[in-house]
């Protein structure tokens, strides 16, 4: 029989002692008060001291839950009672909310996701940064970040190796929404959406079988079981419909799909695009192995069922591996890229190039870019991870000279074919690593008035860091999918000569637990 714990104090009579001397037991029903929320929307909680993390639970709720799993430091428990509800939860209009993995946060109201994730920000640049932020006392924020130092062990790192602690937000209503002052960095409040649903442009959909046939949809949380969807509500309709056609003609031609476990099988992923502005549709299948049987009749199937599409493609990927895409694509029927426009800018989306889901927010984040880069049309302006030229494209239209740097060999030749496309000539693109080529642009005598970074999840490499405060830019604007790594960067930049003086957070992914910031930085 399981005990029940308050998250004050618990009774252990009648009861086995505890494992490794810790407070509650696997199987354990509890009372808790959640206090805040971890980056990655579980709620969290305490039992005497003990820091519990309960999936579904809002801050300001009490809650009964069962504990799962403990660690020497914290655990995980199962949302069995709502007990006093958050006057933020709202009933999610997805129907298979509670199992798919896609989404975080539909149980928030939207206003609320708004305002935890700006707090969100705020306690990143606070707990990973040391940052003054202006306006920031919040409530339950010293419980929240004893409760998550507890479970962290001390570790201020945000690459923490146990739950990714790091940058844990309290009670999104009751955040500080001030606008800032003088004492610190302003952080603005989040820019949403007026209609935060249907808003993504690519879907990509991982393909299994059930005895009723091929199955599509996203995974089930915490797993790789495939959770079969019929309609998305975060995604275009028309992704929607392109899947699900895909799915009901390779269900009829026998197509069989990929198994994980035995490398056996044909169709991996669906990939869909679609050019919002434009219209134009790309299907791509991801196919283990080069030969698609009944190929004629899929493709005569397809364009039959889905006028829409403007170009068929195939991508093959035969390793046994979680990536998506393989290293070889092919053209089956149509063109090899599609067109959408960003503002003014016209870009050519191919199979595998890199492309902001979220047109709509897209605009505002690049607007909100060229702001903080403060130009006049006389500057010049490197952007450090340019990608296929989408934020170098945008900067050009308002500077006398872009320079753009990236890795990967694909992305520069879309972004050179991009700028091709618009007409624009003062903008040069280089394949590289950040940190190597702009040092040899600056001994070619480049001096940047503003350098732009947007770097993957994991933040700037330590040398591109080096590398900007030598070169000493006025002003550096530094665009971030991961607020733990931005705020670890601004402290360098900070302890290198820069001040951080605004920042805003723009919610390109609502109802999950992604937020995009952009911070304005000044030499």
């Amino acid at each position: 029989m399981s005990k029940q714990r308050s998250g004050r104090s618990a009774s252990r009579r009648g009861s086995s002692a505890p494992a490794a001397g810790l407070p509650v037991n696997k199987n354990d029903e509890v009372m808790l008060d959640i206090i805040g929320m971890t980056h990655e929307g579980e709620g969290v909680g305490r039992v005497e001291g003990f820091t519990l993390f309960v999936q579904g639970a809002l801050p300001g709720e009490k809650v009964r839950a069962k504990v799962l799993k403990t660690k020497k430091q914290y655990g995980y428990a199962k949302l069995l009672e709502l007990v006093q509800a958050s006057g933020d939860r709202i009933a999610p209009p997805c129907p298979i909310y509670d199992q798919c993995g896609g989404c975080q946060l539909q149980h928030m109201d939207y206003t609320a996701q708004l305002a935890w994730k700006r707090q969100l920000v705020v306690d990143n640049l606070q707990r990973i940064g040391k940052l003054q932020v202006a306006g920031a006392a919040g409530r339950g924020a010293d419980k929240l970040e004893g409760a998550l130092a507890d479970a962290a062990g001390g570790s201020d790192s945000p690459e923490d190796a146990g739950i990714k602690l790091a940058g844990a937000a309290g009670n999104g209503s009751n955040a500080a929404n001030s606008a800032g002052g003088s004492d610190g960095i302003i952080v603005r409040p989040a820019l949403g959406m007026d209609e935060p649903w249907r808003y993504r442009n690519k879907a990509q959909v991982p393909i299994g079988v059930t005895e009723g046939g091929l199955v599509g949809g996203f995974y089930a949380r915490g797993s790789h079981r495939i959770v079969d969807m019929e309609t998305c509500l975060i995604q275009h309709e028309d992704n929607d419909a392109v899947v699900a056609a895909v799915k009901g003609i390779g269900r009829d031609l026998g197509i069989t799909a990929y198994d994980e476990e035995t490398g056996r099988g044909l169709l991996r992923h669906v990939v869909v695009k679609k050019a919002f502005r434009t219209g134009e549709m790309m299907l791509v299948l991801v196919t283990n192995g080069r030969d698609i049987p009944h190929l004629d009749a899929w493709l005569g199937s397809i364009r039959e069922a889905l006028p829409q599409v403007e170009s068929i493609c195939q991508n093959v990927n035969t390793q046994r591996t979680n990536v998506i895409f393989g290293s070889e694509t092919r053209v089956l029927w149509g063109r090899d890229v599609i067109y959408d426009y960003i503002g003014d800018v016209q870009f050519a989306i191919s199979p595998r190039s890199f492309y902001q889901v979220n047109p709509a927010q897209t605009e505002v984040l690049y607007g909100k870019t060229v702001e903080y880069a403060g130009l006049t049309g006389n500057e010049t302006v490197i952007d450090a991870y340019c990608g296929i030229g989408t934020i170098s494209l945008f900067l050009a239209q308002h500077a006398a000279k872009v320079y753009g740097v990236e890795i990967v060999p694909e992305a520069i030749e879309d972004a050179r074919a991009n700028a091709k496309l618009n007409n624009m000539n003062n903008v040069v693109f280089e394949v590289g690593a950040s940190e190597d080529v702009i040092p040899n642009w600056k001994e070619q005598g480049v001096t940047p008035d503003v350098i732009v970074v947007d770097p993957p999840r994991k933040g700037c490499d330590p040398r591109l860091l080096n590398t900007i405060l030598a070169m000493q830019p006025e002003r550096v604007v530094y665009v971030s999918c991961n607020p733990s790594t931005l705020a670890r960067d601004l402290r360098v930049l900070e302890d290198g000569g820069y001040k951080t003086a605004e920042v805003t957070p723009v919610d390109m992914f609502p109802h999950t637990t992604h937020v995009e910031t952009i911070a304005a930085l000044h030499r």
